[in-house]
């Protein structure tokens, strides 16, 4: 490849990005880590409506992250990305902090950045589990499970797992684009 920076995809942008290199983040473990409040309106952002009725949740909405871990590894896939466009990435991974991982994967194509949980985005997410209200969007899961599956059967079913073992309800909801 003849780009020099990267971000690494391990989650739901696995499936948006066939024919990357697939490669392993050593010392670091995927889990739900994040989560958006969804009674706030926030502008270029998102909200989600309840697909049965449009109705609003006031819910947290759960996203997966990476947290180090030194027993732990995460498949990904090395995602090229143009200097210009790291800016734009950084507004879209709002719950989020870029970080480098290059030192943890065994043969780095370039310099590799991975987002990981802002101290903003892990606060909502325990704020959500302690109102009892954190939820997770069927679809991004589904598109989760199925990019990860595709590079790491065993790691899609400790997703699964893990959502509801820290007792995060699914619902079928509509993303609004704001």
């Amino acid at each position: 490849m003849n780009a020099a920076q990267f971000v690494l995809g391990y989650g739901s942008l696995v499936g948006e990005h066939d024919g990357c290199p697939v490669t392993t983040l050593r010392g670091w473990r995927r889990h739900w880590g994040v989560a958006m409040d969804n009674r706030l309106d926030l502008p270029g952002y998102k909200s989600y409506r309840l697909r049965s009725d449009a109705s609003r949740p006031a819910a947290f909405v759960c996203f997966l992250d990476i947290e180090p871990d030194p027993g732990s590894s995460v498949t990904g896939v090395c995602l090229p990305v143009a200097e210009r466009d790291l800016d734009a990435l950084d507004d879209r991974e709002r719950n989020y902090v870029r970080v480098d991982v290059s030192d943890a994967l065994p043969d780095p194509p370039g310099r590799v950045w991975a987002y990981v949980g802002s101290p903003a985005g892990c606060a909502r997410l325990r704020d959500g589990l302690a109102r009892g209200c954190a939820t997770i969007s069927g679809d991004y899961l589904d598109a989760a499970l199925a990019a990860i599956a595709a590079i790491a059967p065993d790691e899609a079913d400790a997703v699964r797992r893990a959502a509801a073992e820290n007792g995060l309800t699914v619902l079928s909801l509509d993303r609004i684009d704001l």
